[in-house]
């Protein structure tokens, strides 16, 4: 397999350099109907939230230098929106799809059309919805292919979306509205791949449906992973076979082999896998990691799929079928390994690190408390005088719920809806990693208490920025996925334990950092990462797990517009609605 990764890697090479004939563009149009359904899982028939009756929804594929125009209707009794994750906007800011953040959500009963390009990115991508806790089951994989229909790799005999998610009983509004109040104790009942829970769940003792890929002995398969699970990290394997990673977010990678690949929530992995195995039926498997801190007692989070090789009887030839052997649930270091082992694919257009830095950030991701009712003085933690919410550089986020930040900043009516303040770095430092403030510690009163606020940072066109992401240990050690809208970003180091500048720098990869929309902040670690804003708009910086996001670790990015047309951002499109009183977009 390293003699196949090396041949990759040539191939790559010289397909990069090589001018690429250009396909013409094509406009790819959807209409995405989103509406309740009900699903029997686990012998419960349970009510979700579906795109035109499918789960996972609709896959957009298009090739790169497209437009893309999707209607959404909404038939959903609350609003919301559709972000299209990955994809870059250039210049098409009001399409992104951030509820509250670049557009009000979409009325019960009404309707909406996305517009934009996609230029410039190659690989795996995907689209959910925005606005709650909805995206567990509104979501989808956008396919995005090389003008020339070449790839810096062998071309696979098939490219297979594998959408690892999460299954809920529990009402997804219900859902969101318990973590908004602090109560992050909720969990999904199963994991799931493409919508199905797998064999080891069951009712009555009769299996569960299996996600089932059927391949032919000899061929390669583009495995196209995306993590839309609210909750987890997921490690994903399959028995008997081996991956060759090759891209993650749209963009290629250097071609890296591995038995076990891991996909925080948010992120995109390709990858290559040969069925070079003996005929048979194999086990695949999707396995979600949590930290043993604080409550090792989380339950497992399991699906199980089937790789199916032609020619095989149904029971498998009278074989048990093999397993991959996982890691524990709570041992999270391969993901930190697997992260750290992925390099990107070096070429001219793309991959050029700014060497300079105009603006510096260092912020620290965890918990803290506010007193409940507006008291400024409480009991923290251990009493119901607090709510638990989410940080960044202790500022908590306050969500608008009745304006779009985009809207307000383009009318210049942000005074009293936002600030432009956010901090460049927390307001004490400490040892961010220390293990006895994962249960509250002695420094829990300084630390602990934070606030609410809409913060945000403005940029000039084209400023170079660096931040440091570091996670932390207050009341918490999750590991923290945090995803830019409307950017690509280098990711030019990570580790563990608190960042030392001093050493740290050393380890920065200029030559070829991956270059991704999330970068996964290891537990009680950090990740660096460097982009240029070079994208005029409002765009959104959050973690991607769902209850950090409503617990507030998140904020936005002014971007200002560039010198000239070219590089600012136009008018609302004649599609866009703007927000109503009411907070939803007028009719």
């Amino acid at each position: 397999m390293a003699a196949m990764a090396a041949s990759i890697l040539c191939m790559a090479l010289a397909a990069l350099s090589a001018a690429a004939s250009i396909a013409e563009a094509a406009v790819v149009e959807h209409t995405f109907v989103v509406h309740e359904m009900n699903v029997t899982h686990l012998c419960n028939t349970t009510k979700i939230y579906a795109v035109n009756g499918q789960l996972p929804g609709p896959t957009l594929d298009v090739t790169d230098g497209d437009t893309v125009v999707v209607h959404i209707v909404n038939r959903l009794e609350h609003g919301l929106t559709i972000h299209w994750h990955g994809v870059r906007q250039i210049r098409s800011c009001w399409a992104d799809g951030a509820g509250f953040v670049t557009e009000c959500p979409i009325p019960p009963g009404g309707d909406h059309t996305y517009r934009f390009n996609v230029t410039g990115q190659i690989g795996t991508l995907w689209w959910h919805a925005h606005v709650t806790c909805l995206r567990a089951t509104v979501n989808g994989a956008i396919v995005i292919r090389p003008k020339d229909g070449k790839y810096p790799f062998p071309t696979p005999a098939k490219d297979v979306p594998i959408i690892i998610g999460e299954w809920w009983q529990l009402d997804l509004i219900e859902l969101d509205r318990r973590m908004a109040d602090g109560n992050f104790d909720d969990n999904p009942l199963s994991a799931t791949i493409n919508g199905k829970l797998g064999d080891l769940s069951n009712c009555s003792g009769v299996p569960e449906e299996s996600f089932v890929l059927d391949v032919e002995r000899g061929k390669s398969y583009l495995l196209r992973i995306i993590n839309t699970a609210l909750f987890s990290e997921y490690y994903f394997k399959v028995a008997g076979h081996t991956f060759t990673v090759v891209g993650a977010d749209g963009n290629y990678l250097t071609p890296f082999e591995t038995e076990m690949i891991t996909v925080a929530p948010g992120e995109t992995i390709d990858v290559l896998m040969t069925a070079d195995a003996p005929p048979a039926h194999y086990h695949m498997i999707a396995l979600a990691n949590q930290p043993p801190e604080p409550d090792p007692q989380i339950p497992l989070f399991i699906s199980r799929g089937l790789i199916r090789y032609a020619g095989v009887r149904s029971d498998n030839n009278g074989l048990p079928v093999p397993v991959p052997l996982m890691p524990s649930q709570h041992n999270t270091m391969p993901s930190y390994y697997f992260h750290g082992n992925l390099t990107g694919l070096a070429y001219p257009d793309r991959h050029r690190v700014p060497m300079h830095v105009d603006e510096r950030f260092f912020i620290t991701l965890g918990l803290g408390s506010l007193c409940r009712d507006g008291k400024k003085v409480c009991k923290r933690r251990r009493s119901n005088e607090t709510i638990v919410v989410a940080t960044m550089n202790n500022v908590s986020f306050h969500h608008p719920t009745t304006a779009s930040l985009l809207e307000r900043y383009y009318d210049g009516t942000g005074k009293g809806v936002y600030t432009e303040d956010f901090p460049e770095q927390p307001p004490h430092p400490y040892n961010y990693t220390n293990r006895d403030l994962i249960p509250p510690g002695p420094l829990e009163e300084v630390l602990e208490p934070t606030f609410k606020a809409t913060k945000l940072r403005r940029f000039k066109y084209n400023t170079s920025v660096e931040i440091v992401f570091q996670s932390t240990a207050l009341l918490q050690s999750d590991s923290n996925p945090m995803h830019l809208h409307g950017y690509d970003f280098f990711v030019l180091a990570q580790g563990l334990g608190n960042f030392n500048p001093k050493r740290d720098y050393k380890r920065f990869n200029y030559h070829n950092p991956q270059l991704r929309n999330t970068v996964q902040v290891p537990r009680t670690g950090w990740a660096a990462v460097r982009f240029v804003t070079d994208n005029p708009g409002m765009w959104y910086l959050h973690c991607h797990f769902e209850f950090h996001i409503v617990m507030g670790m998140a904020t936005a990015f002014i971007v200002e517009d560039g010198p000239t047309p070219e590089t600012s951002l136009p008018p609302p499109p004649p599609e866009f609605k703007r927000c109503g009183a009411n907070g939803l977009t007028q009719p």
